[in-house]
């Protein structure tokens, strides 16, 4: 890092720029629009002049440590500023400031996460991720995307008061230090560690805790799904590289991850629908390149984490051109497009081969490193599993998302959708992730995969473009398009939604509310019933008895002796005549009579 004076936090910038937008908005319009380009490239620069710790701070008997910048943060905040500006230019045509707003709040906080050093600020912008983010569910305005979004929030909130009690059991356990947002072992990892781990893998949509990302992001807005589908999952998988590297349960679970997710694309039918099951698949790599450990495995989760950033959004804008044009994201509504929008076509296939690992693309020069970290390591089960992932990315995303809907059998003449190219700011957006996905995959010391692999966390000593590694490749991907052509007919998409773990919190829910409106509100009513006719006849009992007791018995007593003070005060003011003689004359007849009783006695 080049060591500057620049100490303010790129988070501010966005924070700051959110604030601006509704204020721009109001003046012109195109200042709102100068502002959304402008941020992004300030962050992106700003990245390069950061040194290595800044904007530590002690508060109540804490260190906040705001800033903090190594190789893994770097290669992290690279994508996610270059992934803010494509982001933003895709959405330029979006006159709603609300949601630029909740974009920006959205990058801010994965920023703010990518950056800190301690547990407490992490949680801060972990939870601004996660509530900046409902709302891009919530902007599109539907029934069904405001009840994704509220359980896209619930799901996500649960997961932070998980993380949070990670944190506090773990200052429980190790102090004020265990504060510090660093590298945990696996060998001597506690229920506190564990909790943690869970409160990230739910953000990274690791099964059974994943079905929250299915459900939400094809109801996101248009803009708002390209963005979500950057931050939160690549955030977390930078916290868990960060925290839990070598936790061989990762490995063991990214593995499943990447056939869960493809499993479910290759049946869905709606294309930002399997588009969201890929991202579990892809973050699956991820999160096994974690739990490998390896210094290799390491490197390809923070490469494909980078690739995966830009082809999954290049995808996203693609089905969502679609969507903007046509209103439609179901296959089977689809079809014959290909003329229509031809520069989304091109575009979706450049992000379809990409994710699928083609070579001279970028998820070849990544994917590839995780797959050959897993056959180092000698997880042999772990490999194959990749692999048969691979081949069902290319399936799914590769051939049969761009097929069905752009082609699906059907003729231009046949085709009755309206439609045309996306504004031009769409398709510069998507020009920009399509360079990236190339540019990244080929050979070269500016722009091919040196210049990817120089930012990684160690040196790469890793060449992807091998003889065996390209022929194994080609045969896959070569099997599989046969394949495809074989079963086209059995993969025509189909109109239903396949039911995933949500099913249980969607139907769980209306059974809570089904118990919350009948039989636990007859239970209230009646007890309401019980104590509007028992209870409260029985407080006015005990209140009047009170009152009574109150009236007759304490104010008798005391008022009473009082009284007597009274009267006693009377009978002395008559004794007291002020006379001497009469005072020691009762004096001697007392004493007499005090004499007489002793004698008598005696």
């Amino acid at each position: 890092m080049i060591s500057s004076s620049i100490f303010m936090h790129p988070a501010t910038l966005f924070i700051l720029g959110a604030l601006l937008l509704p204020l721009l908005k109001r003046i012109h319009i195109s200042l709102q629009k100068v502002v959304l380009v402008v941020i992004p490239v300030l962050a992106i620069i700003q990245i390069y002049h950061l040194p290595e710790s800044f904007g530590v701070t002690r508060y109540m008997g804490f260190d906040l440590i705001f800033g903090r910048v190594d190789k893994l943060t770097f290669v992290f905040l690279n994508v996610f500023t270059i992934m803010a500006l494509i982001g933003s230019i895709y959405g330029l045509h979006v006159n709603e400031s609300g949601q630029h707003m909740a974009a920006y709040l959205y990058v801010a906080g994965s920023l703010g996460v990518t950056l800190c050093g301690d547990y407490l600020t992490l949680f801060i912008f972990w939870e601004l991720m996660a509530f900046a983010s409902t709302f891009l569910v919530w902007y599109r305005k539907k029934k069904k995307s405001i009840e994704a979004g509220f359980r896209y929030l619930l799901v996500h909130t649960a997961g932070g008061l998980i993380l949070l009690a990670g944190i506090f059991l773990r200052y429980k356990n190790v102090g004020i230090e265990g504060l510090r947002f660093e590298q945990i072992a696996a060998e001597g990892a506690t229920l506190a560690d564990y909790l943690i781990m869970i409160g990230f893998m739910l953000n990274a949509a690791v099964p059974p805790i994943h079905a929250w990302l299915p459900d939400a992001y094809p109801e996101a807005t248009v803009t708002g799904a390209v963005f979500m589908c950057a931050f939160t999952t690549k955030t977390a998988v930078y916290v868990l590289a960060r925290a839990f590297p070598g936790f061989e349960i990762l490995a063991i679970m990214g593995a499943v991850m990447t056939l869960y997710g493809v499993a479910y694309a290759v049946i869905e039918n709606d294309a930002r629908r399997i588009l969201a099951y890929h991202i579990v698949s892809q973050v699956g790599y991820m999160v096994c390149g974690v739990g490998i450990g390896t210094a290799m495995a390491i490197n390809g989760a923070c490469a494909h984490a980078y690739a995966h950033i830009l082809y999954k959004a290049l995808l996203f804008m693609g089905v969502g051109a679609v969507l903007e044009m046509t209103g439609k994201s179901k296959l089977n509504e689809l079809g014959g497009l290909y003329a229509k929008m031809p520069l989304a076509l091109i575009f979706t296939v450049i992000g379809g081969i990409s994710i699928s690992g083609f070579p001279l693309t970028s998820g070849f020069i990544s994917k590839s490193m995780i797959i050959a970290a897993a056959g180092e390591h000698h997880m042999v089960g772990i490999m194959i599993m990749l692999l048969a992932a691979a081949v069902g990315t290319f399936l799914s995303v590769g051939i049969k998302l761009p097929y069905f809907v752009w082609f699906g059998g059907k003729s231009t003449e046949e085709c009755d959708i309206e439609a045309k190219d996306a504004p031009w700011n769409m398709n510069l957006g998507m020009a920009m992730a399509a360079f990236f996905c190339i540019a990244l995959g080929f050979k070269g010391h500016l722009f091919g995969f040196n210049w990817l692999y120089e930012m990684l966390p160690t040196p790469v000593e890793w060449d992807p473009y091998t003889s065996y590694h390209l022929s194994e490749t080609l045969q896959l991907l070569g099997f599989t398009g046969f394949g495809f052509y074989l079963m086209v007919k059995i993969l025509k998409p189909k109109p239903y939604m396949s039911l995933d773990l949500d099913w249980f919190y969607r139907k769980g829910a209306r059974v809570f509310m089904w118990f919350a409106s009948k039989p636990l509100n007859a239970v209230n009513e009646f007890a309401d019933n019980v104590w509007n006719r028992i209870g409260i006849r029985a407080t006015m009992l005990v209140a009047t008895f009170f009152s009574w007791f109150d009236k007759e018995a304490i104010d008798w007593v005391i008022d009473g002796s009082a009284q007597s003070v009274v009267n006693g005060g009377d009978h002395l003011r008559q004794i007291e005549t002020g006379r001497i003689q009469q005072y020691i004359g009762f004096a001697v007849a007392l004493l007499f009579i005090v004499l007489i009783a002793v004698v008598l006695a005696v």
